[in-house]
């Protein structure tokens, strides 16, 4: 039998061993001519934003002088203050209607539907102008011949903000508890059954502290995204700090330098949000990731 080294005649040259003479070899980089483009090319137009803005007809002495007027911190106010009752009606009306929805009777889980398909189906702008000109429907409300008050006085723009963005943010808030509550294991209600738990006692106890690692997240972004919906509050005369500073514009002009100084507040808003939910997910995904 012919040498494996000798192959049709020809000599082969036996191949050096995996520790042979490794100096010998080198890594050559892969030189990255696109990466070093793009990154030239983003940095080239991002100086080219910078500087049409810096030198642009914006008067930014104006911007920081407005920062801080007492119009403009009021607005922020009104809009952290909205934004926090509105999420606690979400969250409360969301955790009501995802029991609902996983119920056993078809009546409450027809109703916890309609609620969810309704509110997530129609646009938040569209909501906020039916119940502020809820008086064109309802033109009183009371119990006849004991009490009754007009719906235009009762409906205020901060009470057709709440319940606009409030029943809005159930609606979603609904659907992410009930992910929560999907995600915790089937076995872990067979279990409060045979304790002698009620489903509601189980839900309490049980399936919702383990819920809130999966819902603590999808939560705080919705707050956040919540914070910049009360923009639209604007459109019914709510005093948030999109409103106020279009009293301010309109008055001196200044469109855009206002137009900066609401953005500004929105961007310290969800900085300072985000900041709190960081630790928060941190504290309830303990035990479920490693540290």
């Amino acid at each position: 039998m012919n040498s494996p080294q000798r192959a049709f005649g020809n000599q082969v040259p036996a191949m050096p061993g995996p520790f042979d003479k490794i100096s010998d070899y080198h890594i050559v980089a892969r030189p990255q001519f696109g990466r070093w483009v793009s990154g030239t090319l983003i940095i080239v137009i991002l100086g080219m934003i910078g500087y049409a803005f810096a030198n642009g007809k914006i008067e930014w002495e104006y911007f920081w002088r407005f920062m801080t007027v007492p119009t403009i911190l009021a607005g922020v106010a009104n809009t952290v203050l909205l934004a926090i009752l509105a999420m606690i009606v979400g969250v409360v009306l969301g955790t009501i209607f995802a029991i609902m929805r996983s119920s056993d009777n078809p009546i409450m889980r027809s109703v916890a539907f309609g609620y969810i398909w309704l509110f997530r189906g129609t646009p938040v702008l569209l909501q906020l102008m039916l119940w502020y000109n809820l008086a064109l429907v309802f033109p009183t409300v009371g119990i006849p011949g004991i009490w009754s008050m007009r719906m235009i006085d009762l409906m205020s723009p901060f009470w057709a903000a709440l319940l606009g963005l409030g029943l809005n943010q159930g609606a979603y808030t609904a659907e992410v508890i009930r992910a929560g509550m999907l995600s915790v294991d089937a076995g872990q209600y067979e279990a409060a059954k045979t304790i002698g738990m009620t489903r509601l006692k189980a839900l309490r106890r049980i399936v919702l502290p383990q819920a809130m690692r999966v819902v603590i997240p999808p939560l705080g972004n919705e707050f956040i995204l919540l914070v910049k919906t009360t923009s639209l509050a604007s459109v019914i005369q709510f005093s948030e700090v999109m409103y106020n500073a279009g009293t301010i514009y309109y008055a001196n002009a200044r469109v855009v330098e206002l137009l900066f100084v609401a953005g500004a507040w929105y961007l310290i808003l969800v900085s300072i949000l985000t900041l709190f939910q960081i630790p928060l997910e941190r504290h309830f995904a303990k035990g479920s990731s490693p540290r």
